[in-house]
């Protein structure tokens, strides 16, 4: 990894905390700016006090607070971004803004600046209803469903354009569902919560059926900081995910089991398009992750083992609140 300071954009979030965690515990220097409009100051609090670890309370929107945020840094992990797929489809201005236009300003910035290297994340959802499952990094064309997965592409193709013109060393990490501790939205959240408010009744998006790939959180930031280290191209795209899937159905059993309840009702609303949890839902995804297998890495826990960790993460963390 660079010697001078990793920047991390979104490094109080769910994400970026973890990749945070992972780089101050190898030794390396990290500053982190975040709005703190998802993220929570809780989630990087072990670090707040070291000498080698800096929090700018910054926003994404203002090229100010990037430019001083990119102070002395030799590389960037983009982290900062709308997380929520559904919210798309009722405010369009949100993944133009926090997507698109703060990886605009970010490259901007980075163009004025001595930091030529960023990673990326990226989202499997970029590929759309992909007809070849596992999905590899090649395939095409790319047909995204939901503005979410519209405004990822477009901040991929951004990092490209900007790499080639300006000298910019780029990692783009295509992730599929990332679960674990500190997450505050998705399908497993979203179950726990609706547990404790009713524990009796559990109802559920779509019709069940809806079957991706799950990785937890430790396995992924593993994978972006090896993809970082041993990439030397102008612009690698990695998918970044488990080999198997596991469905919705799954998870809900899964979710009522950890949390030790019995004689719970699973109602399915049926959901849209076939099934699908909501217009943009991709209904099954399963990335090809034969690349970054390739630099040395595999997961450590498969989809079911994701979910259920994540699962007890989530559980815990929320019965300390």
């Amino acid at each position: 990894m660079n010697p001078d300071r990793i920047l991390v954009t979104g490094g109080a979030g769910f994400l970026g905390s973890h990749l945070v965690d992972i780089l101050m515990e190898r030794g390396a220097s990290v500053t982190v700016i975040d709005n703190l409009s998802r993220g929570r100051l809780s989630n990087i609090s072990t670090w707040l006090e070291n000498p080698k670890f800096k929090f700018i309370m910054g926003d994404m929107l203002n090229p100010e607070d990037i430019r001083k945020a990119l102070k002395n840094c030799g590389i960037v992990f983009h982290l900062a971004a709308n997380p929520d797929v559904k919210i798309g489809a009722f405010n369009t201005k949100i993944d133009y803004e926090q997507n698109i236009l703060a990886t605009y300003n970010l490259l901007e910035a980075l163009r004025d600046s001595q930091c030529r290297n960023i990673v990326f994340t990226s989202t499997s959802t970029v590929y759309g209803e992909a007809e070849k499952m596992p999905t590899p990094e090649d395939y095409g064309p790319l047909k995204p469903i939901s503005l979410y997965g519209a405004s990822k592409l477009a901040c991929e193709a951004l990092i490209s354009g900007y790499s080639h013109l300006f000298g910019f060393k780029s990692v783009i990490c295509r992730l599929a569902n990332i679960v674990g501790s500190r997450s505050g939205h998705g399908v497993i959240y979203d179950f726990i919560n609706k547990l404790r408010n009713n524990p009796r009744v559990l109802d559920v998006l779509g019709d069940g059926t809806q079957r991706k790939s799950y990785l937890y959180v430790k396995d992924c930031v593993e994978a972006m900081i090896l993809a970082a280290e041993k990439s030397d191209g102008q612009v690698e795209i990695y998918n970044i995910g488990s080999e198997d899937t596991v469905n919705v159905a799954t998870i809900a059993k899964i979710v009522i089991e950890e949390m030790g309840l019995k004689d719970v009702e699973i109602r399915y609303t049926g959901g849209v398009d076939g099934g699908r949890g909501w217009k943009g839902d991709v209904k099954e995804m399963l990335l090809d992750i034969s690349r970054i297998k390739g630099l040395g890495w595999k997961p450590k826990l498969n989809s079911m083992e994701a979910v259920r960790q994540a699962a007890r993460d989530i559980i815990s963390e929320l019965k300390q609140l």
